[in-house]
């Protein structure tokens, strides 16, 4: 019963170019990735930034006592986790951070060609099935 997930693709760009996303997303470097994201009605958000805008979030609601917000502000914590996290961009579809499989599996498609060319390091997929994705580590519980 996979039909029943959601799908969330992410791509990883290399340090310069992740930089320049950052910044301008409408820089030429940028462009053929532009494209397609356009011609598939997709945005894309830097992941340090979706978690920065969660914790604030979570802040304003007064969720500090929440797994998930230890585990995320303990992410951002780490140097590491925010340069890795600083080069991953989650591609939301029609304003939507998860969509249907067949809208990911075109837009993946279109963005394959990408990958490997300097533009692209990798293009993930993730869904919205719990048992796929990683639990809140205990020592945030």
């Amino acid at each position: 019963m996979s039909d029943q997930w959601r799908y969330q693709l992410r791509v990883y760009l290399p340090d310069d170019l992740a930089e320049v996303a950052r910044r301008d997303r409408s820089n030429r470097a940028l462009r053929p990735l532009a494209d397609i994201l356009e011609a598939h009605q997709a945005s894309m958000l830097c992941h340090l930034e979706a978690f920065e805008n969660y914790l604030a979030e979570a802040e304003q609601e007064g969720r500090q006592n929440d797994p998930l917000y230890k585990w995320t502000r303990a992410t951002l914590e780490d140097p590491a986790k925010r340069t890795q996290h600083g080069r991953t961009f989650e591609l939301h579809v029609s304003g939507d951070a998860v969509y249907p499989r067949e809208a990911a599996d075109a837009l993946e498609g279109a963005l394959r060609p990408l990958v490997g060319g300097g533009l692209v390091t990798r293009v993930s997929r993730h869904d919205t099935n719990p048992a796929a994705n990683l639990p809140v580590p205990a020592e945030y519980r």
